[in-house]
């Protein structure tokens, strides 16, 4: 049996999975654009999507892309999803609002080098480091990796301010932390990059299907900054 036609072109469903992915535009609107159904779409995006999150790189391929920087560093952000209040994993009591933890690594330009899968908004950002084994990974690269208190903990060669309300540290602490924060604030654009691809500022998914686009929004970053 022949092959079905597709409605669209390579190029013209790579368009239509650019401006789902960039813009956030809903099915039905780019279908519409596109002078498709809404179901060939959908089925058009997850294609694509699946295509370009398996080109994604690994943990163990970022670490040693970032063996030459003097450090890295780590922090999760919160992808905010229209969960329900009943679903309480999804919950972050740290956002005060239901979403999806990723884990997000940076050089020290601020420029993304990775990020991980998807988990749940509950997951606390130490928690998620080492089920995702980033922890152990940076330890056996022996790269130094600065990262906020969330990661209290965590040890191997991750570095965290020291621990403490600010009045009731020393002298020598609060400088120390006052250099931490500095540095760590460096991670900031890395984030802010995954946030630029708007949709992926309120998903409306499966929160299944969420690592593929965390994935896919990585590998297009990643292509269009070499």
């Amino acid at each position: 049996m022949a092959p079905a036609e597709r409605r669209l072109s390579a190029g013209r469903q790579a368009l239509l999975t650019l401006a789902h992915l960039r813009n956030g535009h809903p099915y039905a609107q780019l279908a519409a654009g596109f002078g498709i159904g809404t179901t060939t779409a959908y089925r058009y995006i997850a294609e694509a999507v699946e295509v370009l999150a398996a080109l994604a790189p690994s943990l163990a391929q970022a670490v040693q892309g970032a063996s030459t920087k003097a450090f890295v560093l780590l922090d999760g952000t919160l992808l905010p999803t229209d969960r329900i209040a009943a679903d309480r994993p999804f919950y972050s009591g740290k956002h005060k609002k239901h979403g999806m933890n990723v884990q997000v690594l940076a050089d020290p330009a601020g420029r993304l080098l990775w990020a991980s899968l998807a988990l749940p908004g509950a997951t606390h950002d130490v928690r998620a480091a080492r089920e995702h084994g980033i922890i152990g990974t940076l330890a056996e690269a022996g790269i130094k990796c600065w990262v906020d208190k969330g990661y209290r903990g965590a040890k191997g060669t991750v570095r965290t301010p020291c621990w403490g309300r600010w009045e009731t540290l020393s002298t020598g602490q609060q400088a120390v932390n006052w250099s931490h924060a500095k540095i760590r604030a460096l991670v900031e654009p890395a984030i802010a990059t995954l946030k630029t691809w708007r949709l992926l500022r309120k998903l409306r998914c499966s929160t299944t299907r969420i690592t593929s686009l965390v994935q896919a929004v990585l590998t297009l970053h990643l292509a269009s900054s070499n």
